[in-house]
């Protein structure tokens, strides 16, 4: 029998910009960002202990992420850059929506918080994957609390 994804496979925050998200119970989080018109915008990654933000600072682990232009018109365009704590999104309409995917793993002992701020007015949407208990989406805790 075949069950649904949320709460299973995946949980989400779609208004995850500059938001704390709890990485304790998952593997990882993928950011979705989408910004119209081809402004570009510059994504900043952080780390912290907990929710309130203590400890905060750079996570650095981005080598690799993904672009498009978000209306399904398009595939996905793998972009690589030296490892940062920041992804820029060019003013161009095939780099509207942006995927970052960042592992748990990547986290400094003892952070277990992670935040993707847009410095424009890109959207964020942050998906953590890899459930480790897996709950009916109105089970699942909030994803920006310890």
């Amino acid at each position: 029998m075949a069950q649904k994804a949320l709460g299973r496979l995946f949980n989400s925050t779609p208004a995850a910009d500059n938001v704390w998200i709890n990485l304790q119970d998952a593997g990882g989080v993928s950011f979705l960002c989408f910004l119209t018109g081809g402004a570009g915008d510059t994504y900043t990654l952080t780390q912290a202990q907990d929710a309130s933000g203590t400890g905060a600072k750079a996570l650095t682990c981005i080598t690799d992420y993904y672009t498009n232009t978000g209306n399904g018109s398009d595939s996905w365009t793998k972009r690589t850059q030296a490892v940062a704590n920041t992804v820029v999104a060019a003013a161009a309409a095939t780099q509207n929506a942006v995927a970052i995917e960042v592992l748990g793993v990547s986290l400094d002992d003892g952070f277990q918080f992670v935040r993707l701020a847009s410095t424009g007015s890109g959207a964020v949407n942050a998906i953590t994957s890899d459930l480790n208990v897996q709950r009916t989406p109105e089970n699942l805790p909030a994803m920006a609390t310890a």
